[in-house]
């Protein structure tokens, strides 16, 4: 099957190209952000060998749908979507902060207790937690600084964040606001799919008039982690792992095979089957939450059908 992993389009008026993990973002000089999610795939901050068929049109469809659905609690930078790999939205200043949200203890925070640590981002984790037990403060922000490519983002607390000065207090209080506030929409939203949305992050930018707006993806499998609440206490009860929807299984194998990140770690081989059965698990995560049958859209010619729909839009405007 066919996939996208690079791009290298010529937009009118284009004035910047950035090429993120998995996100190609052109800047025009008007002021429009053009962002194409790619199918390249990415874990413990390293992009892998191969894109995964239909994940980028899985992911920005899914972030589309979330930021639609939360409008009302915070303004966001999306303007419109011409292309089900692709959203348009306005220039901001990305603030280097990512509001991690948890409700379990799951994931990165889940090994960092296993290690013996009982303190994340300056908050304070009670003693005999098991791994995806609910958070007794339920639930918490955990911040993390946005690092630059290849680097590792750090775990920070609110109080060195505001002392460094890379947030204001007032900006931080704004931006904690939404987040408690968007974490509650997301379960609300889960829970009507089944599910229970265990961690996730969101992050803010600044328009050139100075709000604060929610940009990149939000509630999806890559920036977030959901349990099937069928069983969740029967499980916990029995010390049975948890049924999850995330991303968590790629970083899992990748354990598996000796890669985490580290210096000196090489990246595995992804063999075709492996492809394929990564691919299998999106659609299958994007159909649970959301609730919705997934539609493959047309991938004969991805780049060149991506630059029709994005150019028909930007001659409409």
């Amino acid at each position: 099957m066919n996939t996208i992993t690079k791009t290298n389009f010529k937009f009118p008026k284009q004035q910047s190209f950035y090429k993120g993990k998995v996100r190609d973002v052109y800047q025009l000089k008007d002021d429009t952000l053009i962002m194409i999610a790619t199918d390249r795939i990415s874990a413990f901050d390293a992009i892998l060998p191969k894109g995964i068929p239909y994940k980028g049109q899985i992911l920005n469809q899914m972030a589309v749908s979330f930021l639609q659905q939360t409008e009302d609690i915070v303004p966001n930078w999306l303007i419109a979507t011409p292309d089900p790999n692709v959203s348009i939205g306005q220039v901001c200043e990305p603030i280097k902060v990512e509001m991690v949200i948890r409700g379990y203890l799951a994931g990165h925070a889940a090994r960092l207790y296993k290690d013996g640590k009982r303190m994340l981002s300056g908050v304070a984790l009670p003693e005999g937690l098991r791994q995806n037990d609910i958070f007794p403060q339920h639930p918490i922000i955990t911040p993390a600084t946005k690092a630059e490519q290849g680097l590792h983002d750090e775990d920070i607390s609110r109080e060195d964040i505001i002392r460094q000065g890379i947030v204001s207090e007032a900006d931080y209080r704004l931006m904690e606001k939404y987040t408690y506030a968007l974490f509650a929409r997301g379960t609300e939203i889960a829970a009507k799919h089944g599910l229970i949305l265990v961690d996730t992050k969101y992050e803010f930018g600044k328009t050139r008039d100075g709000e604060i707006v929610l940009i990149d993806e939000i509630h999806t499998p890559d920036s977030s982690r959901y349990f099937y609440k069928e069983g969740y206490e029967e499980r916990q009860e029995n010390g049975e792992p948890q049924i999850q929807l995330s991303k968590e299984f790629v970083r899992q194998w990748l354990i598996s095979q000796g890669f985490q990140g580290e210096k000196g770690q090489k990246i595995p081989a992804m063999t075709d089957e492996y492809v394929q059965s990564v691919s299998d698990r999106y659609i299958e995560l994007y159909e649970h939450i959301m609730g919705e049958k997934f539609i493959p859209a047309d991938t004969t010619d991805i780049a060149h059908r991506i630059e029709e729909n994005v150019l028909r839009f930007l001659q409409n405007q």
